[in-house]
């Protein structure tokens, strides 16, 4: 039975509370989001194979109850999940900090590090982690130091030359303020050789030259391999015959034990044989370090005293720490955060992928790295989200430790609540509608419109008896009495007449002069333009100036090209 709160809970419970949580945010409970979050409540790396039984048991009965009994029953358990309590939300205070906001370990300010890989524009997934680095280190007075984790990795996910550039455009639109010294990874494989050398000294790494087939067959049966067993001075020949052997004959193993309880924790690799070539060093180097090798030299080298990253990276984490413990290394700081979602509605086809949008880029699909679709930073940024939107969105969002989805439309609500009393106010009238209007009074012919309904400035438009509306609102409101904004009344139709200039209880719609309209798009969040026309008060709008369209939404000009202004929607 759960216990009360208060009362000392059993891994059951918390087994229980997180399937419960998964469930109902997912629609369905997974037996792999459920272990990494039970080690905060004590489990043990041995006692894995005895609590997977009781995770799969939980997470199959969880699965198997409707929506309401999920709910019932999360009743019961909500309060065991940190998550759930209130002194969880927005930035907590960092552990191993004192009150003076130095740190216990060190007696100096924090250090953080941001490390992006380049394979394309930073997005805003991306910027979540990155800027929670950047808050904490301005909160503490503490030091970024900025790292372009550029290591040759997977194919699937190949280095972008160009991404070097968007990167730290993205950063300083951002406002992330880094040292001025960048790391480069691949500036550094000799000094990662130097620890590969000593830690095969020690005796705790070996050339492995067994297939991936043979391996894994080993490592599930916990068998050490004939590689292994080999002496240090073989095993140094080895190492230098890796400069020299085909790709893929050979790698450097960890000794972490091939009966460690977690399979995927066993003898893992360090460095491996890459001959493709690299954007900033060419083919200087065929040897590469993984990315949990060279993060355990960088972080003790820079003296990294906090590192924040996501619960994907559990793995990562104890690797680190088992290369620190080896060298005798000072442990340090590590905080993992759950992954952010980010629900777009009805525009549910857009999914941030880093992966999906170099693909579509390279391929001419997307006009660019800044594309809307992509979701980088430089989209938002031409989008006109605000940096400050965007910081305050991660800063709601804090130290998350389970994985969560948020709308978009709470980033939107941020920016507008920000950029709504500067945007000034236009007419843009799409799909339109031409209609005859007749006995304008002359005093109408060009009217005063105010720029925002905060400020005492007006815009002169002319109005004329050619007025354009949109088709929308001709083909809902036909033959009803309308409300031309701030010109007149008119009942709608094709050909009509004013019948009042009392601002009357009737429906508003916008409209656009025939004589005086402006050829304009819009791009879209989904990568489609919309025409249409906006009324003679744009002309003089600067390029990256946001405004809004009234009843379309905010906007951002992105200038003119071939005598059509050209927008880009930010948003409702």
């Amino acid at each position: 039975m759960v216990k009360k709160e208060g009362e000392k809970a059993e891994l059951s419970d918390y087994i229980y509370a997180y399937s419960l949580a998964n469930a109902i945010e997912f629609g369905k409970a997974k037996e792999n989001k459920i272990l990494p979050k039970l080690f905060r409540h004590g489990l043990k790396k041995d006692e894995i194979p005895k609590i997977m039984p009781l995770i799969k048991e939980i997470v199959n009965k969880v699965n198997s109850w409707d929506e309401k009994t999920r709910k019932l029953q999360f009743g019961r358990y909500e309060h065991l999940i940190p998550e759930k309590q209130e002194q969880e939300a927005g930035l907590l205070e960092l552990s191993g900090i004192n009150e003076d906001g130095k740190v216990n370990l060190t007696g100096g300010k924090p250090v953080f590090r941001i490390a992006p890989f380049p394979s394309g524009a930073l997005h805003l997934g991306n910027a979540k982690t990155f800027l929670l680095n950047s808050l904490y280190a301005e909160r503490y007075g503490g030091k970024l130091i900025l790292v372009i984790d550029d290591t040759i990795g997977s194919e699937k996910k190949p280095i972008e030359k160009e991404a070097y550039e968007l990167i730290k455009k993205g950063l300083k639109y951002l406002g992330i303020e880094y040292d001025k010294k960048i790391i480069y990874k691949s500036d550094r494989l000799k000094i990662y050789y130097k620890y590969a050398e000593e830690l095969i000294e020690k005796e705790m790494a070996y050339v492995c030259y067994c297939t991936q087939k043979e391996f894994q067959k080993l490592k599930e049966q916990g068998k050490e391999c004939g590689c292994r067993q080999l002496p240090k001075e073989i095993q140094k020949k080895r190492w230098k015959e890796m400069f020299t052997i085909e790709e893929g004959h050979a790698v450097l193993r960890i000794k972490t034990g091939m009966q460690n309880p977690n399979p995927a924790f066993r003898d893992r690799v360090l460095f491996k044989i890459s001959d493709r070539e690299h954007p900033k060093v060419k083919k200087k180097y065929r040897i590469w370090p993984t990315l949990e090798m060279s993060w355990a030299v960088d972080d003790h080298l820079l003296g990294i005293t906090h590192i924040i990253r996501g619960n994907d990276l559990m793995i990562e984490t104890d690797m680190e720490r088992a290369i620190w413990k080896i060298f005798s290394w000072k442990d340090r700081e590590i905080i993992h955060t759950g992954l952010v979602n980010i629900d777009f509605g009805e525009k549910s086809e857009n999914k941030i992928s880093k992966s999906k949008s170099r693909e579509e880029v390279l391929s001419g699909k997307y006009s660019g790295w800044d594309d809307p679709r992509t979701w980088s930073i430089q989209s938002l940024e031409r989008r006109g989200i605000s940096p400050e939107a965007i910081r305050e969105f991660v800063r709601e969002i804090g130290l998350n430790k389970q994985d969560i989805t948020i709308p978009i439309e709470t980033l939107y609500a941020i920016n507008r609540r920000m950029i709504d009393s500067e945007a000034n106010r236009y007419y843009f009238i799409d799909a339109p509608k031409e209609i005859v209007v007749a006995g304008i009074p002359k005093e109408l012919k060009e009217v005063e419109i105010p720029i925002h309904p905060e400020k005492v400035f007006m815009r002169k438009i002319k109005s004329g008896r050619t007025i354009l509306v949109s088709n929308n609102d001709f083909e809902k409101l036909k033959g009803k009495e309308v409300r031309l904004l701030h010109l007149a009344n008119i009942y709608l139709n094709l050909d009509t007449s004013v019948s009042s200039l009392e601002n009357k209880n009737i429906p508003k719609i916008q409209w656009v002069s025939g004589k005086d309209k402006i050829k304009a798009r819009i791009l879209m969040e989904d990568g489609e333009w919309i025409e249409g026309f906006a009324d003679s008060g744009i002309k003089k709008l600067k390029v990256g100036e946001v405004i809004q369209f009234e009843r379309f939404g905010f906007v951002r000009y992105d200038g003119s090209k071939q005598g059509i202004k050209e927008f880009w929607f930010a948003h409702k």
